[in-house]
């Protein structure tokens, strides 16, 4: 058995900003909530949702041995996640301007579990990031990181919205296991969904894929609508934009996550006359290659 403090003295020492712990039981309630938005079809072309639901919400399917799972959020939110000018036409989703945070929680999870290990030997463990089907808001909303905000996203009245979640799951037990937050949420605040050019955000709080700017600058735009992309070439931040919590937000703490590149300093010229070896070299650490140069330039307009 780990000891919480040591737990969460660990994860906050290597760079994250909160952190809970969570028995490693099955996510019920929030598996047919997740069918029944996959059975409406608003995931689109995001076939891939559709794999292994039951691992995605028993971490005990997808990790055998798993005792517990350690949630963790660190805050990307820079000078750029205040939002473009109207007129802008590049616009990037402030996360996609630092090096890919894949790789970068990835490798703090590793080195957290390195010393969980001197307190544990012999723990098993595995660590993920938006790589795999993890239901990782509804495990930070059990860990007490935050609510299901409008916007479908996990929200902490003290960093917002615009936070990395990443996840150890551990083969051993903890003395003390988080609850969910209480007294706090969005109240009657309906910013995020006024804000969404396209109104993607639905009253259950999730998205209609189809009609999410960021999803359709990134993923298979095949049987997509067309939409309006509003000027966002790379993901989109509107609704994240005008949430309060993010707009009272401190600036990010954890400097890997500073952003590599300004993207005010590159109009659509620039972009479009851009070469595959300037992309490389601009852009090559972060998570932009996911959608390519070409792609970029498709969704200039």
């Amino acid at each position: 058995m780990i000891s919480r403090k040591v737990l969460i003295n660990a994860v906050l020492e290597e760079g994250f900003d909160l952190v809970g712990v969570v028995s490693a039981d099955s996510l019920d309630a929030e598996r047919k909530l997740f069918n029944e938005w996959l059975l409406s079809g608003a995931h689109s072309t995001l076939s891939y949702l559709e794999r292994n639901v039951e691992k995605r919400f028993d971490p005990q399917l997808l990790v055998e041995g798993c005792r517990s799972v350690v949630v963790c959020a660190v805050s990307y939110l820079s000078p750029y996640s205040r939002g473009y000018a109207e007129e802008c036409r590049t616009k990037i989703a402030s996360y996609a301007l630092a090096r890919d945070y894949h790789k970068t929680i990835k490798e703090m999870l590793q080195r957290v579990a390195k010393r969980l290990e001197e307190y544990a030997p012999g723990l098993r463990y595995r660590a993920f990031t938006d790589s795999a089907p993890v239901a990782e808001k509804s495990l930070a909303v059990r860990a007490g990181l935050g609510w299901i905000g409008r916007n479908s996203l996990v929200v902490n009245p003290r960093f917002g919205s615009m936070m990395h979640l990443g996840e150890l799951f551990i083969s051993e037990e903890v003395d003390e296991y988080d609850k969910p937050m209480e007294g706090v949420g969005c109240g009657t605040c309906r910013r995020c969904v006024d804000s969404c050019p396209n109104g993607a955000i639905s009253e259950s709080r999730t998205l209609n894929t189809s009609r999410c700017i960021s999803c359709r600058t990134i993923e298979r735009k095949d049987d997509m609508e067309d939409i309006n992309l509003d000027g966002w070439i790379y993901g989109c931040d509107a609704c994240q934009n005008v949430c309060p919590f993010n707009q009272h937000a401190s600036e990010h703490r954890n400097s890997l996550f500073d952003p590599l590149f300004n993207p005010l300093s590159f109009d659509s010229g620039a972009w479009l006359s851009m070469s595959d070896k300037e992309f490389e070299k601009l852009a090559g650490e972060t998570a932009m290659t996911r959608a390519g140069l070409a792609r970029i330039k498709e969704n200039i307009g």
